[in-house]
């Protein structure tokens, strides 16, 4: 089963279950333990998607780090470096990791599959080792900052972005200042900013602290304040740069067209359409020279015949 993009990307879910167990999390008493999606039937279902013209390939799963661990000496790896092998495939892009599968030796392997997009999702939910204790999350964030220590030593300003969960159960200001220095200061990309919501059945829903409403939210708007000022620094890298843009969809900004899409790194860009520019099309890799923002959340630029 697949989903797809505005015919450019299309996402294919590789791996459902968990055994991971996070004390805010449900999902592995609703949808089961660790399921792997044969290879053979995931670079099937690839090819056909490349035959139909799909240009970037996104590989998603409830726990995708897992993939291949009920499947005995099949891993995560194992299926990118078969994808990268299929002509059409211009894009392989991989959606949330754990970031005990970012270690040298895989990041190594990886980084030899050019076709993988330099943008990674390592989950994190907070800052705070006492906290991420209590969310029974299974690595600190000592070994969280040394993955993006790694990923960061391979990749040219790889797009890092994360979840952060504001305001979990017993989560007090002590602990929250820790998580906002610590996120402060290993400066992702994008932080997708939550506030904490009890989930029937789970081991969090029985704990004590709960913090209360407007305390959460508190803390969340200043996690989201910091992810805004993170974003643009890290989009503003881009300016004066060339890009590889996989063209998406048609907008209209301040009365001018412009033609869309995203760059490895999932950098919105626009282009604005002149008479030059009429054979643009949906689902085309182009070169953009970028030249800076149209608004606060997308970066312009013309089209360049050099990359």
């Amino acid at each position: 089963m697949h989903k797809v993009n505005e015919h450019t990307r299309a996402y294919i879910k590789i791996q459902d279950g968990c055994n991971q167990f996070c004390s805010y999390c449900i999902i592995p008493y609703t949808r089961g333990r660790i399921r792997s999606k044969n290879p053979e039937e995931v670079i099937e279902e690839v090819k056909n998607l490349a035959a139909q013209g799909y240009k970037e390939i996104v590989l998603t799963g409830i726990h995708l780090s897992s993939y291949g661990k009920d499947l005995g000496t099949v891993t995560l790896l194992d299926v990118i470096r078969r994808i990268q092998q299929i002509e059409d495939v211009e894009r392989i892009r991989l959606g949330s990791l754990e970031p005990r599968i970012i270690t040298e030796e895989f990041v190594k392997e990886l980084v030899k599959c050019d076709k993988v997009c330099p943008h990674f999702h390592l989950s994190l939910q907070s800052g705070c080792d006492q906290t991420l204790k209590r969310m029974n999350r299974k690595y600190t964030t000592e070994e969280y900052e040394e993955a993006l220590n790694i990923l960061r030593k391979y990749y040219e300003h790889p797009a890092l972005t994360t979840d952060v969960i504001a305001g979990f159960v017993g989560e007090t200001e002590e602990e929250f200042e820790k998580t906002r220095a610590y996120l402060e200061k290993i400066n992702l990309y994008e932080m997708h900013i939550f506030k904490y919501s009890v989930r029937e059945g789970t081991r969090a829903q029985k704990m004590s602290g709960h913090v209360p409403e407007q305390v959460k939210t508190e803390r969340s708007e200043v996690l989201l304040s910091m992810a805004k000022r993170h974003k643009t620094a890290f989009e503003e890298w881009y300016v004066g740069r060339k890009e590889k843009v996989l063209l998406e969809e048609i907008v209209e900004k301040n009365g001018k067209k412009y033609f869309q899409g995203y760059t490895a790194h999932y950098v919105k860009v626009a282009v604005e359409l002149t008479e030059n520019d009429t054979k643009l099309e949906q689902n085309e890799v182009i070169v953009v020279d970028i030249q800076g923002f149209i608004d606060e959340n997308l970066l312009y630029g013309k089209v360049s015949i050099e990359f």
